[in-house]
């Protein structure tokens, strides 16, 4: 199996593609990010779905990257013969769902092969195939997808093959477009006017980009990357493209993310507001205040695309998984854990677009009061935290400073806007909570806030501790809880989520280093005036993209490889806040906006 690196990706705002570097398209779920894929080679073999165009035994290309500021990939491969170019892309959606692939003679002749393996929910439908006048239509259920080409096509050991020939100068395009069974296909694709519109969408949605200076490259391909992974019906953005990359490769640490997290709420906010991008940041927050709409005791840590609640895990037995690493899940149970980090995530987000958008109608504020009524109640208990741990419910000190973010924002929102709530019954709370975080998550003796109360064991989160603004990024606190997370919870440099080994999260094995946990680093070290060490940090964490700019979730820093879903939005709006804030030489609070401009 290709590595997660290997992929790169194509979307028309509605679903993603991924495309490996030996031209196999091996994951794409139609007709949105969290339907049944109709290729799964990723998660088995090519028996489960995959569509492959390449020169005759080529193997890996030669290169490849995104048209400049688009999501139009190329990839090309030097054979003895001559080069050629595979140009892959999704228009972005009408009333149907269309990739399209471009073959481009440049020099000499190449012999090229095409394979397409249609296997409708995860691989386990084969559908009817049928020739028509253009190509083929295949059908089963509710899933139709015609595929239209000027090369012949036949039918091989249940797969749709064409082998063809390009001289230089020839272009031979690839249609297929996916429909509802039931509904009639009603028109055709013009493959080079698909991509003139598409190159146009992805340059003009660029061109309104705020980011400058010298990371500009890197987070431009993020916020493009970020985007694709929108959903645009809803403005929702889903957590990465995938289900159950492995974590830890032949583990069972293999979640469905193809979900919108709360948790990313501010992040996602605060990296779009920044860049410029204040259209998709109306459009995230209203997702927002949708999905959280209802009895506050009900706050779920995820909802689907549209603010679905139920999002049942099931597993799906007739994939191998990557690499063996089974089980294959869709769903995802963390929907119904008590998370109460999310009440302050959400207030926090909230108050972020008061604080940066206010041209925005405040239609937040009673939702928000509900939210800190309910979570008035519930502060104290104990929970599964930030990491969805399946283990024990604990008294997570991360769950409880974002209570204290909550209850700060609100008295923020009374104080300085004269909304209407009690301030100092309010103030009162916040006190408390900080005194109780003080008291019962620092450790004394190792100089460290610590994951639990009580506990004597590290936590990544820990590192938010001054974003949030509990306390200024000097503390001596903070300094030391920075020291001992460098010391005891990093491999090269690079930090882990916790020590899985050490903390009962209720699963066997263990994990690589998570990536937006080292971008935070970054951020805590420049807060504590280590400017130079922070950009190293950084520049090191830029290096483990893949070669058209995508991070996945995790690192193996053993293996030199990357682990977890991809492309990871926590990872990308990480980099971007991060990039943004070393910019401007200094870090931001969450509930403000990054200046994007440079420091003076």
């Amino acid at each position: 199996m290709r590595k997660i690196e290997d992929y790169a990706i194509i979307g028309d705002l509605h679903t993603v593609a991924l495309v490996g570097t030996d031209g196999s398209i091996d994951w794409l779920c139609l007709p949105h990010f969290d339907s049944p894929a109709c290729f799964a080679a990723l998660l088995d073999s090519p028996e489960a779905g995959r569509w492959l165009l390449a020169p005759v035994n080529a193997g890996a290309c030669t290169s490849r990257r995104y048209r400049h500021d688009t999501l139009v990939l190329e990839t090309e491969w030097e054979t003895g013969t001559g080069r050629v170019r595979v140009t892959d892309f999704m228009p972005p959606r009408d009333e149907a769902a269309d990739l399209v692939r471009i073959v481009e003679g440049l020099d000499g002749t190449v012999q090229m092969h095409s394979e397409l393996a249609l296997r409708f929910d995860y691989g386990h439908v084969v559908p009817w195939v049928r020739r028509t006048k253009t190509g083929i239509h295949a059908v089963a259920g509710p899933d139709s997808v015609h595929v239209a080409s000027p090369v012949p096509m036949h039918g091989e050991h249940r797969r749709t093959v064409s082998e063809f020939t390009v001289n230089a100068g020839d272009t031979v395009p690839f249609v297929l477009t996916w429909t509802p069974s039931y509904r009639q296909r009603s028109r055709t694709v013009d493959a080079g006017a698909a991509l003139a519109q598409t190159v146009a969408y992805w340059e003009e949605w660029s061109a309104r980009s705020g980011a400058d200076g010298p990371y500009r490259d890197a987070i431009q391909r993020s916020l493009i990357t970020l985007k694709a992974l929108t959903f645009a019906p809803t403005g929702g953005i889903v957590a990465a493209a995938t289900t159950s990359l492995p974590e830890q490769p032949g583990g069972p640490r293999n979640w469905d993310y193809r979900y919108c997290w709360l948790r990313d709420a501010t992040l996602t906010l605060q990296s779009l507001i920044t860049a410029g991008y204040t259209d998709e940041a109306k459009a995230w927050r209203q997702w927002l205040l949708r999905a959280v709409a209802g009895d506050p005791a009900d706050l779920q840590i995820m909802y689907s695309l549209d603010g679905r609640r139920r999002l049942p895990e099931s597993e799906l037995p007739w994939l191998a998984g990557y690499e063996k690493s089974s089980p294959v899940r869709t769903g995802n149970a963390a929907a119904d854990q008590l998370q109460l980090d999310v009440w302050g995530e959400v207030i926090d987000g909230l108050s972020l677009t008061r604080n940066a958008l206010l041209h925005v109608p405040d239609d937040s504020w009673d939702i928000q009061t509900a939210l800190m009524e309910h979570l008035e109640g519930v502060w104290q208990q104990p929970d599964n935290g930030l990491w969805e741990v399946r283990g024990p419910r604990r008294h997570f000190t991360h769950s409880k400073v974002m209570a204290w973010v909550a209850v700060d924002r609100m008295v923020k929102g009374v104080r300085q806007f004269h909304l209407p709530g009690p301030a100092d019954r309010w103030e009162d709370l916040r006190d408390a909570i900080h005194k109780d975080v003080m008291d019962h998550g620092f450790n004394a003796e190792l100089n460290s806030f610590v994951q639990s109360y009580g506990g004597t064991e590290l936590d990544a989160s820990l590192l938010l501790i001054p974003r949030v603004g509990f306390l200024p990024p000097d503390h001596p606190a903070v300094v030391g809880t920075i020291e001992a997370i460098q010391r005891d919870l990093t491999q090269d440099g690079f930090v882990l989520r916790y020590r899985p080994e050490e903390s009962d999260d209720g699963l066997p094995g263990g994990e690589g280093v998570f990536l937006a946990c080292s971008f935070w680093l970054v951020d805590a070290l420049l807060g504590a005036g280590r400017r130079t060490e922070a950009t190293e940090l950084f520049e090191r964490l830029l290096a483990l993209r893949n070669d058209v700019g995508l991070l996945s979730e995790e690192w193996d820093a053993r293996a030199g490889r990357q682990l977890g879903n991809t492309p990871q939005a926590f990872s990308h709006f990480a980099m971007v806040t991060t990039a943004f804030q070393l910019h401007r030489g200094q870090p931001g609070q969450s509930d403000e906006q990054i200046p994007a401009g440079r420091a003076s």
